[in-house]
């Protein structure tokens, strides 16, 4: 018998976090559609866990490109000087 002991995981994340990293909230979805995704495939409900997967993908695209745009906007920015 294997016994699984579970502690509890607080992870914290600063709101500033998000304010720099734009597309942190769309790649943060991407990560919990996908693990929903996983589970509804673990549980038999294929259909269900095609179309999650899917808008995951949408989330994951939308990310990356807000991250390279907030990146390029960084980039822009630190070289126009006033």
């Amino acid at each position: 018998m294997i016994e699984v002991m579970v502690r509890r995981i607080c992870i914290r994340i600063p709101l500033r976090y998000f304010r720099e990293n734009w597309g942190a909230p769309f790649i943060l979805g991407f990560m919990i559609l996908l693990i929903v995704a996983a589970v509804s495939l673990a549980g038999g409900l294929d259909f269900l866990a095609n179309e999650v997967a899917v808008y995951a993908y949408y989330l994951l695209v939308a990310g990356v490109f807000q991250r390279s745009c907030s990146r390029r906007l960084d980039y822009f920015a630190s070289r126009w000087v006033f």
